[in-house]
């Protein structure tokens, strides 16, 4: 297993998967970027520490140490864009949420080497999301395949105003049963947090390639604003301000939300049917 690639395997029918909280960029890449800052400025910062009591509960954890920047695992791989019409990034991202170039001029990747970094780095991340998703079903009629994000709260070139707290995709609904989705919908609803349901954030690759409920794989994507477990500054974000030291402090509220989410994913995995119905 490449050391980029972190899985810890656990026995509950729960998979979370971390794609975008990896830093980690070759210095043949960093070299030709506009600033190592700017190649790492959108990763999901602390995610990962975030849900750290995941592997407590028995869940499978899948994580890339590798910055979204060389290759981002939650894109079409052939390219194509998961929301039409809307302003989103590339398998290899040539520029950053705000609409900064990442790379000098000249120095952006090729199609031969999106294809070289598409098997070096995309490809081992598919297959091991697909290799825990076959373990764990000789096990569980049903497994859960959990998505975790997050995103600063106001990002104009992306949407709108200020971001929900919690925002849930399931690609309309197609990639997990209603109950799974109005499970983690009520935990939600249950706070002073605000949610929305396949608004802007909709599911990526992930939750859209593997959500195959007819087959007993669920898959849901949580986007959380960063606001709900650390500091977001109050004006454009730069090197001396962004990111923010993780606060637990901060934090707790909303990891003792997740952790009902996550309990709830176990438990509908654990009394749903692969047959279960839409």
């Amino acid at each position: 297993m490449p050391d980029w690639l972190q899985i810890h395997r656990g026995e509950a029918p729960l998979i979370v998967s971390f794609p975008h909280t990896g830093t980690d960029i070759p210095t043949a890449i960093e070299d030709r970027l506009v600033s190592p800052w700017l190649g790492r400025k959108d990763a999901d910062w602390w995610v990962d520490d975030l849900y750290d009591f995941a592997q407590g509960l028995g869940a499978t954890t899948v994580r890339t140490t590798m910055s979204r920047t060389v290759i981002d695992v939650n894109r079409d791989p052939s390219g194509a864009s998961l929301y039409p019409g809307q302003a989103t990034t590339e398998l290899c991202p040539t520029m950053s949420f705000d609409g900064e170039a990442l790379y000098r001029p000249g120095d952006e990747p090729d199609d031969d080497e999106i294809a070289e970094r598409r098997g070096a780095f995309f490809d081992p991340y598919y297959r091991a999301l697909a290799d825990e998703i076959s373990r764990l079903r000789g096990s569980h009629p049903t497994v859960v395949l959990y998505d975790a994000h997050s995103i600063r709260s106001e990002v104009p070139r992306l949407f709108d105003g200020q971001l929900p707290n919690f925002n849930i995709g399931t690609n309309n609904g197609a990639t997990c049963d209603a109950a799974l989705s109005a499970a983690v919908e009520a935990i939600c609803d249950g706070t002073n947090f605000t949610r929305v349901t396949n608004s802007r954030f909709k599911g990526g690759w992930t939750t859209r390639h593997y959500g195959r409920p007819d087959e007993g794989v669920h898959a849901i994507q949580m986007e959380l604003a960063c606001r709900g477990y650390m500091d977001e500054p109050p004006y454009d974000v730069g090197p001396a301000n962004w990111p923010t030291p993780y606060s637990r402090a901060r934090a707790v509220k909303m990891r003792t939300t997740l952790l009902k989410i996550l309990t709830a994913c176990i438990a509908f995995a654990e009394t749903a049917r692969p047959e279960t119905s839409r």
